[in-house]
């Protein structure tokens, strides 16, 4: 519309918005691969392996790990992030794909032990940032897929009714962590043996009473 009072027109004068660029396909498949590599070398050698050796792993330069992760506490971030995003779909896909609530709930307790969950848990220190907005959100997602899995093979009969979520993922975090003075690699063939006698105790009828009360995954946080 002309003006006539000599006003310039309504956001006449105003920069345009500036086009925040795309990342290109290349710059995030280095990122996934420096994450993917950092995730797995935090399980065999702990978080305080060398940035180098992450980068060479992933096959890019150090250049490229600093550009992406320029402080360790980012890569530690966004490898928990990984984690828990790959144990919500695992648990999903358990959910959907066994007819049977206590089958669909094992499939799930050894994919995570094939996460190696409880190698991870020295990440999470005291300095690590828990209730980061993000963590949050992909947590959420997680304990409810999880809790998914537990209340339908609870209300299938399949679940004996005095265990609770907290109690599956203490059982699966401490039979993942390698015995003080071994490996990962040492350790790994022991797990998926003792993760099934545990699992065994878990399904219903039970065999024994149990002390104490049922573990939630609240119960869990407060005493972390």
């Amino acid at each position: 519309m002309i003006r006539t009072d000599g006003e310039a027109p309504e956001g006449a004068g105003e920069a345009p918005a500036r086009r925040v660029p795309r990342p290109r396909a290349d710059a995030l498949r280095n990122r996934e691969r420096l994450v993917t590599a950092a995730r797995e070398m935090f399980v065999e050698f702990g978080c305080s392996v060398p940035y180098d050796e992450i980068a060479r792993r992933a096959g890019v330069g150090n250049a490229t790990l600093y550009r992406n992760f320029p402080e360790r506490p980012e890569l530690v971030h966004e490898v928990v992030l990984s984690i828990l995003a790959r144990l919500t779909g695992r648990a999903e896909r358990a959910a959907a794909e066994e007819a049977d609530t206590f089958a669909a709930l094992s499939r799930f307790a050894h994919d995570a032990a094939d996460e190696r969950v409880g190698a991870l848990c020295p990440m999470l220190d005291g300095t690590f940032d828990k209730d980061h907005p993000d963590l949050v959100v992909e947590r959420e997602r997680l304990e409810e897929a999880v809790e998914g899995l537990v209340r339908r093979a609870r209300e299938a009969g399949r679940l004996r009714p005095d265990i609770g979520v907290g109690d599956l993922m203490v059982g699966v975090s401490q039979l993942t962590r390698p015995l003080p003075g071994t490996g990962c690699d040492d350790f790994a063939p022991f797990v998926h043996r003792h993760l099934q006698l545990f699992l065994d105790g878990l399904e219903a009828p039970a065999r024994s009473v149990l002390p104490g009360a049922a573990v939630t995954l609240g119960a869990l946080r407060r005493d972390a």
